[in-house]
């Protein structure tokens, strides 16, 4: 199998892993449930609860499961505000891949499996990052971040289950990358004390101090978190920016379309929602579901860049 693959000029990398460890992906979960390293709040220690490792009630015929890593660069953004432009990062995770789901499946199928007439079913209820480092295609950074080699940290997750039998059993110890041994720059970067100190041998976060906790949902930000803080439309990026693994990579980023200076005041002002949700949703590349909530967010965030 090819070590890198490109779709629509976007690097791919992948791993595979048999579905005999389900039960053992879904172990580590649990245990850092009932271990306590979860933050206390309701929402958190509900996050993982939507993520189950079982194999599909309609696919039990699947033996394997493909684990895809696709190259998702950070994008930039023009805000035009009293007369000047604000740029503004908005992490991957926020704005559309340049791949579907079913481009990616063919891409199984084509060139992993290598027959198309292998049925392939894109899962969504699994911990990815977890998979991922369970099948050898990353490793967590002491940000609790997946890395994977030559693609850094930005970039999404996907994960197939197939009927084919590769052969292979891939199954590696959750591991830290060695990068992360004697480097603290992320810890000692971190806005807000979430990532624990360089002689931690954990490399689990305090979630609620971590700044998308508080910024993807709406409310007023915690009294301890300084405004500094803030430097994402959504999300944070303070210890990807300044991690050494990055360095070369986070130079490539995706420019988007400037958002004018009647948009941004509309978006400020909370005026005429559904013609913002069309234009600023299509201008920021967001997920169309989720697009008229995300507004009501950005308006919160915003205020607090552009101040």
């Amino acid at each position: 199998m090819k070590e890198k693959l490109i779709l629509n000029n976007l690097h791919i990398k992948h791993k595979v892993i048999s579905v005999k460890h389900l039960l053992e992906l879904q172990a580590d979960i649990d245990k850092t449930e009932q271990e306590g390293d979860l933050a206390n709040l309701k929402a958190s220690r509900s996050y993982l609860n939507d993520y189950r490792f079982h194999i599909p009630e309609d696919f039990p015929e699947a033996k394997y499961i493909v684990v895809l890593a696709i190259e998702h660069n950070l994008a930039k953004v023009n805000f035009q505000f009293n007369g000047q432009k604000y740029k503004i990062l908005l992490p991957h995770d926020y704005h559309k891949l340049d791949a579907s789901v079913e481009e990616l499946g063919e891409l199984v199928r084509s060139e992993i499996i290598k027959d198309p007439s292998f049925r392939v079913e894109h899962n969504r209820t699994m911990f990815l990052k977890l998979l991922a480092v369970r099948s050898g295609l990353g490793k967590y950074g002491r940000n609790n971040i997946c890395y994977v080699d030559s693609l850094g940290s930005f970039l999404s997750l996907y994960s197939f289950f197939t009927a084919y039998d590769f052969q292979v059993d891939n199954w590696h110890e959750l591991t830290m990358m060695d990068d992360c041994e004697d480097c603290s720059m992320c810890s000692d970067n971190c806005p807000t004390q979430a990532i624990p100190e360089i002689d931690d041998d954990e490399f689990i976060i305090d979630v609620e101090r971590c700044i998308p906790f508080h910024n993807e949902i709406l409310g007023e930000f915690p009294d301890w978190m300084p405004k500094e803080a803030h430097n994402s439309l959504l999300g944070c990026v303070r210890c990807q920016q300044i991690c050494p693994v990055n360095s070369k990579i986070i130079e490539k980023f995706i420019r988007l379309e400037d958002i004018t200076e009647e948009e941004t005041k509309m978006i400020l002002e909370g005026k005429d929602i559904d013609s913002l949700t069309r234009s600023i949703g299509q201008k920021l590349r967001m997920y169309d579901s989720s697009v008229e909530f995300k507004i009501q967010i950005i308006r919160r965030n915003l205020e607090v860049l552009l101040n």
